[in-house]
Parts: structure tokens; C-alpha cells; sequence
């Protein structure tokens, strides 16, 4: 695998993402599928958060090595007033970063709220960790990291 290819292509698609985002009104740099964003991660070309709650994480699984700002807490899903500062923390303003939730909408949120703040490449991972509920009402088979076979971890 050559590197600096891998690079400018995923600068590449990072830039049409961007363009696709700008051309739709999108307040963030825009949505990156799940497979992109294992590929950007395991690179270490951007920092993946994950912004579910401490017991998704652990109870569903997550990603091994990705960082963790609950972007909501608690079964009432009480928003984390912290957490564009707890972001901070992890990460610069200016890094490209990818936030992943369920199912791609509480992401899509923070991706908002971090934009608003002044993230320049802050991304919504597509899909989420489990994607969208199936007609047997399960998480996990219609799209998804875990559905895309990416890495992951369950505690």
C-alpha cells in the first residue's frame, strides 16, 4: 500500500465530501462513510470520537483506540452541556475529526455544535456504530461500522 497515495486520495474524498456539505448547506465539513473513516483513522490521518453514552460504549462495543466525549448522558439521553470543551481537550480545533454514534443522528448533532465552535474538519461518521433499525426492530444489519465489518471491541 503506498501511503502518499492513500493520503491524497483520502484528501481528495475529504474534499468532495467538503464541497458536497458547503453545496447543501451543511454547517460541517460534511458525512463520511464508515469505511473512509476506518481508513482515515487507522492512518492516522484524523482522530475518531465516539459521542455515545459510557454504557453504549461498553455494553455494545466501540472502536479500539478511538477517543470518547458522550455527546448525551443517562437513559433520559440529557445533553452534555461539556462537551465542545471536553472535545478540545482530546483534540485541536483544526485536526480532522469523525464523530460516531449509533446510528449517525446524535453525531450529526455534535458535528453542529462543534462547528459552531469553531472545528474547521469536524466530520459525521454515516450510519453510526449499529445503523438503522431493520423490520425486526435490531440494530446491526442495516449498515453500520459493525455491519461494514470494521474493527471493534465490546467490554
Amino acid at each position: 500500500m503506498n501511503t502518499a497515495i492513500d493520503t491524497h486520495s483520502h484528501a481528495d474524498a475529504l474534499a468532495s465530501i467538503r464541497s458536497v456539505a458547503l453545496a447543501t448547506g451543511l454547517s460541517y465539513a460534511g458525512g463520511v462513510p464508515p469505511q473512509l473513516a476506518w481508513e482515515l483513522f487507522s492512518t492516522g490521518q484524523a482522530a475518531l470520537v465516539d459521542v455515545r453514552t459510557t454504557e453504549e460504549r461498553k455494553f455494545v462495543g466501540h472502536v479500539p483506540g478511538s477517543l470518547h466525549v458522550a455527546w448525551a448522558s443517562g437513559t433520559a439521553m440529557t445533553r452534555n452541556p461539556r462537551f465542545v470543551r471536553e472535545l478540545e481537550a482530546k483534540t485541536t480545533k483544526d485536526a480532522t475529526v469523525l464523530l460516531l454514534c449509533r446510528s449517525g443522528k446524535r453525531s450529526d448533532l455534535a458535528a453542529e455544535a462543534a462547528a459552531k465552535a469553531g472545528f474547521t474538519r469536524v466530520f459525521n461518521v454515516l450510519e453510526g456504530f449499529e445503523g438503522e433499525i431493520d423490520e425486526q426492530r435490531h440494530r446491526g444489519n442495516l449498515g453500520g461500522w459493525r455491519a461494514h465489518n470494521l474493527p471493534w471491541v465490546q467490554d
